[in-house]
């Protein structure tokens, strides 16, 4: 395409001194150009993973962005909950303890077991893998869970953050091992046989029955109909944080205070 009233001829009319100092300064008033957009201060509207060593107003944002983009409060989870849990899911991902490192799952027990309170993120993708029922144990109490312990044969839940093993069959079928990371909180969960499995006394027939869902030894067990996809969702060493607005243990945690 020819320019309209373009003469080559003219460009060389000019003096040679003043074309030097074009050949030079038009390029580094491209470059300049270019820079100023490549940098501008326009923020992308959506963040799709947490770096291990985000600040904690970075870290703040991108809970906000998630929080909203997955609609978690539609949900029934409190924003502050998944703060906690990434607050945890950062320090041990800094720590080099997650060796999947986009997966989050929070299991909330300030909820009642009639209700969906175990939520599996996808912290890469921005979206929310399950959303389901979770038993607590059957000394932590009935309809909500109350009562938490890290001593054998309890039978009572363990708060706090865990980091997930490999799976085995069981007694109870298809089972992931949980180690407990927070001294006193939840270190005994592999010698309690804390695991992660599927019930029939977690699923939807037996809540309409009973009017809530049965209770475990201890371990978070789950319904039986996706428990194999959950389990293999979150095994080898992804971030589970088991909450409840406990005060010794959110005074005690060493992950959320050291």
């Amino acid at each position: 395409m020819r320019l309209r009233n373009y003469n080559p001829m003219k460009f060389h009319s000019v003096p040679k001194k003043l074309r030097l100092c074009l050949i030079f300064l038009v390029p580094v008033l491209l470059s300049g150009i270019i820079k100023a957009n490549r940098f501008s201060p326009v923020l992308p509207t959506v963040t799709y993973y947490l770096p291990a060593d985000f600040s904690a107003e970075a870290r703040k944002v991108f809970v906000n962005r998630l929080y909203d983009s997955i609609h978690l409060n539609e949900l029934g989870l409190q924003k502050d909950v998944l703060e906690l849990a990434m607050k945890g899911f950062s320090k041990l991902s800094n720590k080099g303890k997650l060796n999947r490192d986009s997966i989050l799952t929070i299991v909330d027990f300030s909820r009642s077991s009639r209700e969906k309170r175990m939520y599996i993120i996808d912290l890469k993708n921005i979206e929310l893998l399950f959303n389901i029922r979770v038993a607590h144990g059957k000394n932590s109490g009935t309809e909500y869970a109350h009562h938490f312990s890290n001593v054998m044969a309890s039978h009572k839940s363990s708060l706090g953050f865990y980091v997930t093993q490999n799976t085995y069959r069981g007694e109870n079928g298809y089972s992931l091992r949980l180690q407990g990371v927070e001294r006193n909180i939840n270190d005994k969960a592999l010698r309690r046989s804390i695991v992660i499995h599927g019930a029939n006394y977690a699923g939807e027939n037996f809540l309409h029955q009973k009017g809530m869902l049965g209770r475990s030894f201890g371990c978070p067990a789950i319904p039986m109909e996706n428990h194999k996809a959950i389990i293999d969702a979150i095994k080898e060493g992804s971030c589970l944080f088991i909450y409840s607005p406990n005060k010794k243990y959110l005074n005690l945690s060493t992950v959320l205070n050291g």
